[in-house]
């Protein structure tokens, strides 16, 4: 039964999940965090990092992560399945659609309007992180004064790393130290 659940949770993100993977964070956090309870905001945002870290797509990666944890190796199948069966599907219809009437207008228009949704789906999960690493909150903090200023550091230190176009590889490598070494002196 929980394998079934599993893939049709990653189903329904993978049918919505417009714009890659970090796009489908939000849709994954609604479905195993919000919905399910599988994992707790903390596990999730675990999971996502070490996401980026591996080789592979985003999505496709927490999808099979999400599977493990919940499920082993059968739930990782299951996730993964579910997570890029949408997807396989869809492809195969547009390029028979393509093929058979050489129109794409149509197509195109619909996936140049998804984009504000894509943007809004990519904004609204680093919302979640940003309060989840400031304020230790799921959502909009009740106290905004009860922050952590090594939480805006860190946030402050990655935007300019980000801007000065450092790898993310090396980027979550050192902050995933420097979280090590607070952890360790007991700062963090």
């Amino acid at each position: 039964m929980i394998y079934w659940e599993l893939f049709w949770s990653f189903v329904k993100v993978g049918i919505f999940c417009v714009g890659g993977g970090y796009a489908s964070m939000p849709l994954i956090e609604a479905q195993v965090v919000q919905g399910h309870g599988w994992l707790t905001l903390q596990e999730f945002v675990d999971i996502f990092t070490i996401s980026q870290m591996t080789p592979g797509p985003v999505g496709i990666n927490a999808a099979t992560f999400v599977g493990t944890k919940v499920a082993g190796i059968g739930g990782a199948v299951s996730a993964t399945a579910g997570f890029i069966f949408p997807s396989f599907f869809i492809m195969l219809t547009l390029v028979w659609l393509m093929n058979k009437y050489g129109n794409i207008g149509a197509v195109r228009g619909l996936l140049n309007g998804l984009r504000a949704a894509v943007i809004a789906f990519i904004a609204s999960a680093g919302f979640g992180f940003i309060t989840l690493a400031i304020w230790n909150t799921e959502g909009i903090p009740e106290q905004f004064a009860d922050f952590s200023w090594i939480g805006i550091i860190v946030l402050i230190v990655s935007l300019v790393a980000v801007r000065m176009k450092t790898s993310v590889i090396r980027l979550l490598c050192l902050s995933g130290v420097c979280g090590l070494i607070l952890g360790i002196l007991g700062l963090h």
